[in-house]
């Protein structure tokens, strides 16, 4: 309750009227640090109409108690129609107190209440044993963490890997907050929250709300005849008022469409979670430039409830100079998800696991809990007739029945009964094991949503017991590779230009390398005068990798501004690019072909040049078509296709292969139409960093020139740029095609310059001869 006149409210009592008759709680000790009522509930006999119509309301006031014998009002909450607490009287409800789930087992040797009749003790063949699973089941599940749980849960099937083939079970994601999941109605099974007004000083002046109200009502008929028994009372399931000390556990996700808040469009975000007085934050962790942040993030408390009742979490903003900026929060009432029959503490998982990452985290195995159930739901005790039958009232379930075994089964399954217990708890309404998604809301716009938070709350009484191992949801770690790729020669190459000196098709090669999404793009040296379509390179292309193996994605870091203080994170598939260029002086150069390859689904290299085609390409698309389930049609063909085309195969993955060397061809365009433009041979290798360091190799043929070394190519005399050696031009262009046509010239420009001294000397020479004539 918020203070009134200047003091705090601190001995407050509620009173109830409805009809004109009053009814008053006791007075509380010290709301601050017990805010329950010893004493919860109080009983009103009314007259009221039997048309819902015409039901008065129901005004509550709260007084607190001050000194010198002082009752002021400082705030009301008015229930204006009855008639949705409005029950039938149950006569034969036997009235017994309910414990907590706390009380019920406080130790797991404790003696177990449920009768138990072993009558076949036998375990049916082909159920897992009590014990977790072998070693090598183990080394096989090590790659699989939380979140292959969370992806497969959210379709996300690329991200989760074979997560769902070893037979492992979902969790529900729900898109709202637990409390607003339909089946939950708000958690009102037990309590129903109403917000306590203060009146308004003036009319201008809305109704503030200063506390909060939690109760439930029973509205019902009594008997006309006064001398029949009353009926006993309606209220049942309400556990004791005292405070209980938890653990809760916070499990932070991710956010979804963030508000901005930063000049660029983009924020930094990072949490900030209340509890009571205590806090915790992210700070140091900001996640910089995003709007859809991974968090990842665990968080544990220890408290009072409920006295300490609410979860706040904020997602701040980052600022370097400035304040943190308020983007959103989200509050969550622990109470309420305490007190409910739906058992909001630790939501159910699917399946029983002992080790792994879907290990148990509840503080009660399945058989405790359901037991526990029961007994606050006044369900019959079950009745153990084997370790795989239970009986519960009138209704008998059998683990072969309720279990699949059809499909594939984890080693990390426990004991029957125990599996049987869950499968039991799965068909009451329960909250399973869940991801909320959370509205953000600011206070200085409280109706427009800021965003989307997903979390997980988990709450656990201390005197149950020490709960499981927390879940792991660290963010994945990428993985440090080294991507190594030797281009030797590009065969076949498509020529751009014509030369009218030498008379023939010829190209300037290069060829550009860089990883899908990078900005490191990486180019070989020119094969100058390529006439043959041979081009020669003899060049290293080395890239470094930051790879997810659980994802089979690459993380690749960069910075929006040179001037921008933190690199953003885009993860992106492992798509190695190449493109073949005509190198040109002047003018713009001219673009051959490309070539993509995934590296996660490999194109097949082929052995020669001669059996490169862009059936290579087609081949990984059949495959994907044949992935489909629904293609099944294009899974015939395809292998119809690849018993005429030997070298048409399926696609590899570089990461398991290692290394691998061939001839891969390039698309282009010639006349519209789509043709191979040239054929890579290359050889490309993927070594992990620390392989990477003891095989060293730098980028082209620079030193450490090896694994392998890179001579330098043999490239045919005439590669070379024409200005640079113009005597090499003369030599092997000019020369080389015009020889005979310069060779003739030179003789008939002899021939004609003897002739033209002979006709200049023929003259003066006759008159010499004769009239005798000497010089």
């Amino acid at each position: 309750m918020r203070s009134f006149e200047l003091r705090s409210v601190r001995n407050p009592a509620i009173e109830f009227e409805c009809a004109g008759k009053v009814v008053t709680s006791e007075v509380m000790g010290d709301v601050k640090q017990h805010p329950n009522f010893a004493d919860p509930f109080l009983f009103m006999e009314i007259m009221l109409p039997k048309e819902p119509l015409y039901m008065p309301p129901l005004n509550i006031k709260v007084r607190d108690h001050r000194s010198f014998g002082s009752r002021p009002v400082v705030g009301t909450h008015v229930i204006r129609s009855l008639h949705e607490y409005s029950i039938e009287p149950l006569m034969n409800v036997k009235s017994k107190p309910v414990r907590r789930q706390s009380t019920v087992h406080r130790q797991s040797t404790m003696t177990r209440q449920s009768t138990v009749i072993d009558i076949d003790p036998a375990i049916p063949e082909g159920s897992p044993a009590g014990g977790g699973g072998d070693e090598q089941a183990e080394d096989r599940d090590k790659n699989l963490d939380w979140w292959s749980k969370y992806y497969a849960s959210a379709g996300e099937l690329r991200k989760c890997g074979d997560y769902l083939k070893r037979g492992y079970e979902k969790l529900e994601i729900y898109p709202v907050e637990l409390e607003r999941v339909a089946c939950f109605d708000h958690f009102k099974d037990i309590l129903n929250t109403l917000d306590i007004h203060r009146g308004k000083s003036c009319e201008d002046e809305e109704s503030a709300t200063v506390g909060e109200f939690k109760g439930t009502m029973r509205v019902y008929t009594l008997p006309d005849d006064p001398s029949l028994p009353l009926p006993p009372r309606q209220i049942r399931g309400i556990p004791p008022s005292a405070s209980e000390e938890v653990i809760v556990r916070v499990y932070f996700i991710r956010c979804w469409d963030l508000s901005p808040q930063d000049s660029n469009g983009m924020s930094d975000p990072y949490l900030r979670v209340q509890l009571g007085k205590q806090k915790q934050d992210t700070r140091d962790q900001y996640r910089p430039n995003t709007l859809n942040p991974i968090f990842g993030s665990f968080m544990e408390f220890t408290c009072m409830l409920p006295k300490e009742k609410d979860l706040t979490v904020s997602v701040m903003d980052y600022d370097l100079v400035s304040k943190d900026d308020l983007i959103g929060e989200t509050k969550v009432d622990l109470e309420n998800r305490y007190m409910t029959k739906y058992r909001a503490t630790c939501g159910i998982p699917r399946e029983y696991h002992l080790s792994g990452p879907n290990q148990w985290r509840d503080a009660q195995t399945p058989r405790e809990i359901l037991e526990n159930v029961c007994e606050t739901n006044n369900r019959s005790q079950p009745l153990w007739l084997s370790k795989t039958e239970v009986v519960i009232g009138n209704k008998h379930y059998r683990l072969s029945e309720l279990e699949d075994r059809s499909a594939e089964r984890p080693p990390t399954l426990g004991p029957d009964d125990e599996r049987l217990a869950l499968l039991v708890l799965h068909t009451f309404e329960l909250v399973p094991e869940h991801v909320e998604t959370r509205r953000l809301f600011n206070p200085a716009m409280p109706d427009l949503e800021q965003g989307k938070l997903e979390m997980l709350v988990d709450i656990f009484p201390k005197l149950a017991g020490p709960p499981g191992p927390p879940f792991d949801i660290t963010p994945r770690e990428p993985s440090k590779y080294v991507l190594r790729v030797a281009l030797y020669n590009v065969m076949d190459v498509v020529m751009q230009e014509y030369s009218v000196v030498s008379g023939s098709n010829m190209s300037d090669v290069y060829v550009k390398c860089w990883i899908q999404g990078d900005k490191n793009v990486q180019k070989s040296d020119v094969h100058y005068r390529c006439m043959d379509g041979e081009a020669m390179f003899n060049w290293r292309f080395v890239f470094n990798l930051d790879y997810l193996e659980a994802e089979r994605m690459i993380v690749i870091k960069s910075k929006e501004h040179f001037w921008s203080l933190d690199e953003r994170e885009d993860h992106r598939p492992p798509k190695l690019m190449f493109q073949i260029w005509d190198n040109d002086l002047i003018s713009k150069d001219d673009y051959i072909g490309e070539l993509e390859l995934d590296l996660n689904r490999l194109v097949c290299p082929a052995r020669t040049a001669a059996d490169c085609t862009l059936k290579q390409i087609e081949a990984v698309a059949e495959a994907d078509d044949a992935a489909n389930n629904n293609a099944m049609q294009a899974l015939t063909d395809s292998l119809r296709r690849r018993k005429k085309d030997e070298t048409c195969q399926v696609p590899m993955d570089i990461w398991s292969k290692k290394r691998i060397m061939g001839f891969w061809p390039t698309v282009g365009e010639v006349e519209d139409k789509r043709v191979c433009t040239g054929k890579l041979e290359m050889e490309i290798e993927v070594l992990a960093a620390e392989d990477a360091e003891q095989r060293p190799a730098a980028v082209a043929r620079e030193e450490p020139n090896m694994n392998p070394k890179l001579e330098p190519p043999n490239r045919p005399a005439t590669s070379f740029l024409w200005f640079t050696s113009p005597w090499k031009s003369f030599k092997y262009i000019v020369w080389k095609r015009y020889k005979w046509y310069l060779i003739t010239l030179l003789v008939v420009l002899l021939l004609a310059l003897f002739l033209i001294l002979f006709l200049y000397n023929v003259p003066e020479a006759t008159i010499d001869k004769l009239f005798g004539v000497r010089g």
